[in-house]
């Protein structure tokens, strides 16, 4: 998602009132030690799963790199509170590998 504002304006714009954005994202590793075990299975790893199940590991080398650009978990929060959504919030999950992003439109 090239314009991560954009989008989170059109997700507010759609949403009834009342209605919940949930967005489940790849995030910053919090948890010393397991971000560099991660960030090695990330670079090295997936590529080379994607070359052996589709043939082709630089898609998963680009999915990687598209993961380390994403804003990390405060910076995504705050970017749902400039859509305009209420009572934001966001969970780490495997030691914040992934985060469950939401959001009230109220």
């Amino acid at each position: 998602m090239p314009r991560i504002d954009v989008a989170l304006a059109e997700a507010f714009r759609v949403l009834k009132f009342g209605g919940r954005f949930l967005c489940l994202e790849f995030s910053e590793v919090d948890v010393p030690i397991l971000d560099r075990v991660y960030e090695e299975w990330s670079m090295r790893v997936i590529p080379r799963i994607g070359q052996a199940v589709a043939g082709d590991g630089e898609p998963y080398r680009y999915l990687v790199e598209s993961v380390r650009k994403f804003p990390r978990q405060e910076r995504f929060a705050a970017m749902i509170r400039e859509a305009g959504f209420s009572r934001v919030d966001f969970t780490n999950f495997s030691g914040g590998i992934a985060a469950l992003h939401s959001g009230w439109k109220l």
